[in-house]
């Protein structure tokens, strides 16, 4: 979907480039590419040659002509085959000839970044088979630059801090994720498959996200759904039937255009049992303490210790066994991270996913996530789906 050039951020890397001393970003994993010239990939076998200084040059499948045209922040745009009869290569190798043409061209190749420590990487807009560089890719650069680095920590700095027009974006998922969590609840039966929850759920957010208000080109949803006994950290969604009177937990990934939620939302049909209204109750009010200790200045290591500490007090020691705390905006999970052996401090305008868990070991328990906004003084509730699903649908009703 068009936007207005998001000046902010891309003052943001320059600024991070200039203190550096890099004379040009080489990106290809898709979010990296959105994120700099909001250009959401088919086939992930595009780059962008970002320099310090000049217009950035987007390399793109010339099938994606149209979409990149209406939706690239750069007017440069250059355009390879997925095909080409005079060169029997496949076609990200186009790619990699016509980046390194553009960095001899703009004169920029004296120290170049390029990502050589992605630990994950957002799909393309095909979803289903991430591309990833192989050594060629890595070796040219070698050739061809005067140095290279990585240009991860940059970005990672860089995208930590969201802009206006991000937040702006991430609402929107957030929308389209609460009310796909209305229709869901409202449809849900005991007996269904859990797959029939998740197809009832993903259905909802493509059918409905795609030209959402006008504002949205592309909407996807990939969910997790467990019931009962069937939630465990870390499985499949199965065919085992949703519970009467116990929750059936979504975890839940929407994307619009390129910008993701990343959430864990419940729903009972009938009435809550007593088991698990106790451990709801407790999981609550560590859930609520984490996100009154969420604001600018906030420590992330002492919020994983917290967490942990209460839901071991609470008489589950040892739990989760996941993150309790991470970042969300162009990819559903990324830094920063909240953990003991790391560092770090809450900043205004990161986007986080806050995620205390707790699961039974013969099966069966509870995870809330939502997405918050830290600002200056606390933290903003992204997603209106309410973390105490007891309470969902009661404002209507």
């Amino acid at each position: 979907m068009p936007y207005p050039v998001d000046k902010p951020k891309l003052e943001r890397v320059r600024a991070l480039m200039k203190d550096q001393d890099i004379s040009a970003l080489v990106v290809r994993a898709p979010d990296n590419i959105l994120y700099l010239t909001n250009y959401w990939c088919m086939k992930g076998y595009d780059a962008v040659v970002f320099p310090r200084e000049g217009e950035p040059v987007l390399i793109a499948l010339e099938p994606q002509q149209a979409d990149a045209e209406r939706n690239s922040w750069t007017r440069d745009l250059r355009l390879f085959g997925g095909y080409d009869a005079r060169d029997p290569r496949p076609p990200q190798y186009r790619a990699l000839d016509l980046a390194l043409a553009v960095l001899r061209e703009r004169g920029c190749a004296d120290k170049v970044g390029i990502e050589l420590n992605m630990g994950t990487q957002s799909a393309d807009r095909m979803v289903g088979e991430p591309t990833t560089p192989t050594q060629n890719f890595f070796d040219a650069f070698k050739k061809a630059a005067g140095q290279v680095v990585d240009a991860t920590p940059l970005l990672v700095e860089a995208r930590s801090i969201k802009t206006p027009q991000e937040i702006e974006r991430m609402r929107l998922a957030n929308e389209l994720a609460a009310l796909a969590m209305e229709h869901t609840r409202a449809h849900i039966r005991p007996g269904m498959k859990e797959s029939e929850v998740g197809a009832m759920y993903e259905g909802f957010v493509h059918g409905m996200g795609v030209g959402y208000h006008g504002k949205v080109e592309m909407a996807r949803a990939f969910t997790l759904v467990w019931s009962g006994p069937g939630i465990r950290t870390f499985t499949a969604t199965g065919d085992r039937p949703v519970q009467k009177d116990e929750p059936t937990l979504l975890e839940i990934w929407v994307c619009a255009d390129g910008y993701w939620t990343d959430l864990t939302k419940n729903i009972c049909p009938g009435e809550l049992s007593p088991r698990y209204q106790k451990l709801l109750d407790l999981l609550l009010k560590v859930f609520n303490e984490a996100v009154a200790f969420a604001k600018e200045g906030a420590d992330f290591p002492e919020l994983d210790r917290m967490v942990r500490a209460r839901i071991s007090e609470g008489g589950y020691p040892g739990q989760p066994s996941h993150p309790i705390c991470h970042g969300v905006g162009a990819r559903a999970h990324e830094p920063p991270y909240a953990h003991q052996a790391g560092t770090g401090k809450m900043r205004k305008n990161m986007v986080l996913a806050i995620e205390p868990g707790i699961y039974w070991p013969e099966g069966g328990g509870l995870r809330l996530e939502d997405n918050f906004l830290i600002k200056e003084k606390g933290s903003e509730k992204l997603c209106t789906y309410p973390d105490d699903f007891r309470l969902a649908g009661k404002a209507a009703a």
